[in-house]
């Protein structure tokens, strides 16, 4: 955007998946949001749900696949985890909870120009 004249401040702009840069555009005023999903929980069900199917255990990865997402083919049976949305308000927050769950360093987000952000909302090394 910044390369097209477009100041970022204009327009809402929002992300996936929580990368530093993401973080570090948000906390300097530059991103509105980004999604943060947690990969402890994600990776911990994948792997139940592909040593239920390796083990030919359907009613177990049922079990756990307890909702259905619309693929316009048909319903998948699915596992839904709740991301959050990562904001300048809620940063010290979530990024505390990216930082506890060794997501993203202290050290790595609190560089360079969202140092100065990082020491108003108390995050520190």
């Amino acid at each position: 955007m910044k390369g097209q004249g477009i100041s970022p401040s204009t327009r809402p702009t929002t992300g996936q998946d929580a990368e530093l840069a993401a973080v570090q555009r948000i906390l300097d005023g530059e991103q509105y949001m980004t999604v943060y999903k947690a990969i402890k929980p994600e990776a911990e069900q994948a792997a139940e749900l592909a040593v239920d199917l390796v083990n030919g255990d359907q009613s177990a990865a049922h079990g756990l696949a307890k909702k259905t997402t619309a693929n316009g083919t048909k319903n998948v049976p699915s596992i839904i985890l709740t991301p959050v949305a990562v904001t300048k308000a809620n940063a010290k927050q979530t990024i505390g909870q990216m930082i506890s769950d060794r997501f993203l360093k202290v050290s790595d987000i609190c560089s360079g120009p969202a140092a100065s952000a990082c020491r108003q909302l108390g995050l520190s090394q």
